[in-house]
């Protein structure tokens, strides 16, 4: 199986699918094999927001190799309710715009590209909602 398509088969990286206990209720983003609150090892599929709130950011201004061109970038752990926090990079703003408390909403777009006629990696980036 290709790469990429096993990157795709995974519901949590494209369709914000989370795991749920169903002994303790604990919502898990990414799913996991084992609760950390309870150990408990049954789970149900939930999906979790689309929205919420940075709760945290940093603006990166030497960028790792494959994005030096989109630098300076912030990365923001955002905050979606039910206990679940995602680390992505915000875009749409201006790092010196960007605050804490700020509402955004999740959109599916663009990470990176492994060269011209490489792999494209698709993954989750913050944008303010005004």
């Amino acid at each position: 199986m290709s790469s990429p398509r096993n990157w795709r088969g995974m519901p949590q990286r494209y369709r914000l699918e989370a795991a749920k206990c169903k002994k303790c209720g604990k919502v898990l983003f990414p799913p996991r094999l084992v609760c950390p609150e309870c150990h408990g090892r049954e789970f149900e599929p939930t999906h979790i927001g689309n929205t919420g709130k940075v709760e945290t950011f940093t603006v990166i201004r030497v960028a790792p190799s494959g994005f030096t061109d989109q630098a300076p970038y912030a990365v923001a752990i955002v905050n979606v309710g039910d206990g679940v926090r995602i680390l992505c990079q915000v875009a749409d703003v201006e790092p010196e715009e960007l605050a804490i408390g700020m509402p955004v909403k999740l959109e599916f777009r663009k990470v990176q590209s492994d060269g011209e006629s490489g792999v494209i990696s698709y993954g989750y980036k913050a944008v303010p909602v005004f």
